[in-house]
């Protein structure tokens, strides 16, 4: 299959941002909800839902009974981008190591496919993205195969993840509609000047 990839750095800012949001979820940090919306993060049949609090995208996130404790999260972003990272507290896997991994879905395989290496809250594994109808597929399977070559890495069933992907769908449209922010007002003080190194200024600083 066709395979895309946005920045490395950008991929995995975006998947250390949800897993510190599993993180968070764990420790009982979304005890508040807003008023006539949904409360995050919610379980959907297994999946944890959590949305991001930048706005700019919603996380899928499943910790299996494997060992090392397998942690796969999918994230989506309110610009249609997407992103896969699987984490376990056993692996090697050095933060921006450079991998090329094959991922194999019930309707697709995405052979040699592009990952970088990552760690979040004890554990080390990899950040990808993929094309758009990642997602249709990865809704519609039965399970996940990761290998690194000849080398399985893990098979992750994805029961229930039809109705998972859907919610994130709407968690997404929901940040997507939102009004953007306004933009913060600075302060300035009237006895510090726009540039406090410039020439006019020596003299002062002489003082």
């Amino acid at each position: 299959m066709a395979q895309r990839h946005s920045d490395p750095a950008r991929i995995i800012a975006r998947a250390a941002t949800g897993a510190a949001f599993l993180i968070a979820a764990g420790a009982g940090a979304f005890s508040g909800a807003r008023a006539a919306a949904p409360a995050y993060p919610q379980d959907v049949g297994g999946w944890t839902l959590a949305e991001s609090s930048d706005g700019k995208g919603c996380f899928l996130t499943r910790i299996y009974d494997h060992r090392g404790d397998t942690t796969l999260l999918l994230g989506l972003d309110v610009d249609g981008s997407n992103h896969l990272s699987v984490l376990n507290a056993n692996w090697s896997i050095k933060p921006k190591e450079r991998l090329k991994l094959t991922f194999r879905l019930s309707g697709g395989t995405y052979p040699r496919h592009f990952a970088v290496g990552m760690a979040s809250d004890g554990k080390q594994g990899f950040v990808t993205n993929f094309e758009a109808k990642f997602l249709p597929l990865f809704a519609a399977s039965r399970d996940l195969f990761v290998a690194n070559g000849a080398v399985p890495v893990e098979r992750l069933p994805l029961d229930g993840s039809g109705a998972a992907l859907g919610e994130l769908r709407k968690c997404v449209a929901a940040q997507r509609a939102k009004p953007a922010p306004a933009p913060g007002k600075t302060t300035k003080s009237d006895d510090i000047p726009e540039d406090p190194f410039a020439p006019a200024n020596r003299d002062k600083r002489r003082r």
